[in-house]
């Protein structure tokens, strides 16, 4: 990783891009290694060459870990809530009776 007053430099799969954004350096290094990773396994398992192939192949496995990471975050959510309805519930019969 290299910070100049432009931005960030990383490498991704053997390609080098100057990254600007407000985001932390070593946050950007840290999902440039992430995807580089991603795109080395997956031309390791798949022997492909083709740089852009390898690149889409690795969007679409990184899309398939966020969609099954959110829809475990949905179902949780969906569980705090309905237990914050049943609690509110029990509360709301508790405080009835109390009055």
């Amino acid at each position: 990783m290299a910070t100049t007053k432009d931005g960030i430099r990383v490498v991704i799969y053997d390609q080098e891009y100057h990254i600007k954004g407000q985001l932390d350096p070593e946050y950007i290094e840290k999902l440039a290694q992430y995807l580089d990773a991603k795109m080395r396994s997956i031309a390791g398992r798949t022997r492909t060459v083709d740089s852009l192939r390898v690149a889409v192949l690795a969007g679409l496995n990184v899309a398939d870990e966020f969609h099954q990471l959110k829809a475990r975050h949905d179902a949780a959510t969906n569980e705090i809530n309905q237990k914050v309805g049943e609690y509110n519930d029990a509360l709301d019969q508790i405080l009835k009776h109390a009055l």
